[in-house]
């Protein structure tokens, strides 16, 4: 580098655009974090390549370097104090956008606003939250005020036809209070595609994962639902030849190949056809093994080859917006478009393509009852078969019709925004006493993943989706069982910082947070063990087996209810050979082979279809007196421990390589 180049270099201004999704506090005031998510965040890749694009098209100035930082508050740190520094030189621009801010994050979002006002930055927020509120209310709300008053600046809708606008007034330090962008939806078909970036995809638990919004805005008016009141009634839309080409380099430069398209209602987006056209394409003529999950209303499957074309694009599951299947609820929300009468050949069109289906479902409607809810979730397992549903609690998001005329009539609501997560009580329902409600919504996840019913999911699961499916139930499982929250919101392992916590809740000294760190891994750990060997247990019996194994099952299965115990060498021979009168080819192993089994991983995994006399040994292990676990034979407590080990390991390679 010449000394005049250096120079010139020197004498450049530099913007930096911070980009940051914030978490949300637990109710212990802790941030949740997680060692690995699972759903990137949309906004942060939709920011990130509008303000991509503005530096290659240098439309702020050919003499200004860019540079762009994004952080998700909810699996990494924020580095404030790094963040601040950054601003301190006199030619630099620092500017931080606190990102899709819901309500449910907003005191998390306010904390950091302050702290990076503190640093002398210039902080935007933006998101359902602030938008919402704004447009539903002609005062602006106490906590959008505080923040204002702190001089953060407050972006109302969408940003990416006046990004440029805002990050011009940024650089001249000249933002305004409020930039007020509702009325001027963009038109998306021209604008960049969100953009991977693979250095954040690498803090999620999937790397071939990704998320694009292929368009905006909902026709119908759900009382309970924000998007129309920020994203607006009309659908608009990404064009399928921009969408090929991000798809295209996602899959070329970082094997992204599956996709949560984040419409919230897909089967709307006027260009749906091309897309799925597009989708085909790629898959056919280019290669790209490209799959899906998309969100869809109940009366999607009636448009004229919507669904088939689904399948032949490469969707693998769609979450449906059920929310009841009592028609006074769905009177009482605003759905009229939901017809109970059709949900059975609803979810039968959509499983005849060999699409899985995800229903939403809402707790807290005027007609539920605690007995009411039970029996709606039996009936969505015995009468419509949906392979999942995730629950939520009907809340008041503010942005929506229910908060606004909640707060017009003066009812109750929980003063604190930290608790409008959907599984929380936010308001009082007459059909609940304080506490039976949110006890409800636990027992449903409880009633619906049940081993037995997880079983006859997976047992009946279509071979394209069986490990999307496993894997979902692992995600859900961890995050309501073991988190406690929502898999909306948790991922895998907490990550508790001891000086991040919510204002009002003191910080502990390092000894009394290590010790109750340590009681918290020692119970996840234990909690952990036990969830891999029940999903081990689900996928021991509902593995997809080739004919020859299932022939051979069944004469084990026959044998072992004859003799009524596990079953020896010969015995097991004896089934091989039965088994060989309907498989000609099956190889029989010697009476050896068989005898040392637990040392030979392709016969174990073959003759194993449950691990109920492993979890019955270990049961009478430890539930028996001290001195009877002494006098157990010590070969046999090698030997069902190389079993679980050996069994542990068949299903962690097969989850891994998703094999079966």
């Amino acid at each position: 580098m010449t000394w005049h180049s250096c120079m010139e270099r020197r004498a450049r201004r530099r913007l930096t655009v911070v980009l940051v999704r914030p978490s949300k506090y637990d109710d212990a005031g802790y941030v949740i974090r997680h060692w690995r998510g699972v759903l990137p965040s949309n906004t942060l890749a939709c920011l990130h390549s509008l303000t991509e694009d503005l530096k290659n098209r240098s439309v702020l100035g050919q003499n200004l370097e860019i540079r762009i930082r994004i952080y998700d508050d909810t699996v990494q740190r924020i580095p404030l104090g790094r963040i601040i520094r950054s601003n301190r030189l006199p030619r630099n621009r620092t500017v931080v956008a606190l990102v899709g801010v819901q309500s449910n994050q907003f005191p998390r979002a306010a904390d950091l606003a302050r702290r990076f006002r503190e640093g002398g930055l210039q902080v935007l927020i933006g998101g359902f939250h602030v938008s919402g509120m704004l447009a539903l209310f002609p005062e602006v709300s106490p906590e959008i005020k505080e923040l204002l008053d702190l001089g953060v600046t407050v972006v109302k809708g969408e940003v990416e036809e006046t990004w440029e606008e805002v990050l011009a007034d940024a650089l001249a330090d000249r933002l305004k209070p409020i930039y007020d962008f509702l009325g001027r939806k963009p038109d998306l078909s021209d604008k960049p595609i969100p953009m991977i970036h693979r250095r954040y995809l690498k803090r999620f638990m999937t790397s071939n994962f990704g998320t694009i919004d292929c368009g905006r805005g909902c026709p119908y008016n759900c009382s309970f639902c924000t998007i129309i009141n920020v994203q607006g009634h009309k659908v608009r839309f990404r064009s399928a030849e921009g969408l090929a080409g991000a798809i295209r380099a996602n899959y070329r430069r970082h094997g992204i190949d599956y996709y949560f398209f984040t419409d919230d209602n897909f089967a709307r987006n006027p260009c749906w056809r091309s897309v799925f056209e597009m989708l085909s394409r790629l898959r056919t003529e280019e290669r790209i093994p490209v799959s899906f999950m998309i969100q869809v209303d109940t009366q999607s499957w009636k448009i004229p080859e919507f669904v088939q074309m689904a399948s032949r694009a490469g969707c693998t599951q769609v979450f449906i917006g059920m929310e009841s299947i009592n028609p006074k609820n769905l009177r009482a929300a605003g759905k009229a478009q939901n017809k109970v009468q059709e949900y059975r050949e609803m979810v039968a069109a959509w499983h005849e393509a060999k699409i899985a289906t995800h229903v939403a479902y809402i707790i807290g409607f005027p007609f539920d009852t605690r007995e009411s809810v039970s029996e709606d979730i039996d009936r969505l397992k015995r009468e419509l078969g949906v392979e999942q549903a995730s629950f939520f609690m009907l809340t008041p998001l503010p942005g929506s019709q229910d908060h606004a005329r909640m707060v017009q009539a003066g009812e109750y609501m929980d003063p604190d925004l930290n608790s409008y997560d959907s599984f929380h009580e936010t308001l009082q329902h007459p059909n609940f006493a304080p506490g039976a409600w949110y006890e409800t919504y636990r027992e449903a996840w409880r009633n619906f993943y049940s081993f037995d019913y997880m079983r006859e999911v997976l047992a009946k699961a279509h071979k394209e989706n069986y490990w999307n499916i496993l894997r979902n139930f692992i995600w859900y499982k961890n995050s309501v069982h073991i988190e406690g929250g929502h898999p909306m919101i948790h991922g895998f392992f907490r990550i508790k910082s001891r000086t991040e916590r919510r204002p009002g809740f003191a910080v502990e000294s390092r000894w009394t947070h290590f010790r109750r760190r340590l009681r918290d891994v020692r119970g996840v750990v234990r909690q952990w063990v036990a969830l891999l060997l029940e999903m081990e247990d689900l996928w021991l019996q509902t593995r997809k087996r080739s004919e020859t194994e299932l022939r051979l099952l069944s004469e084990v299965k026959r044998l072992r209810e004859e003799v009524n115990r596990n079953l020896r060498a010969a015995e097991l021979q004896i089934a091989y050979y039965r088994a060989k009168v309907h498989v000609p080819d099956l190889h029989v192993p010697s009476r050896l082979s068989l005898a040392f089994r637990d040392f030979n991983l392709s016969l174990a995994k073959r003759v194993t279809y449950s691990r109920a006399d492993l979890r019955e040994f270990w049961k009478r292990t430890w539930d028996s007196p001290r001195i009877r676990i002494l006098l157990t034979p010590p070969h046999r407590l090698f030997l069902n421990l190389l079993r679980d080990a050996e069994l542990m390991f068949l299903f962690a390679v097969a989850i891994l390589r998703a094999e079966d």
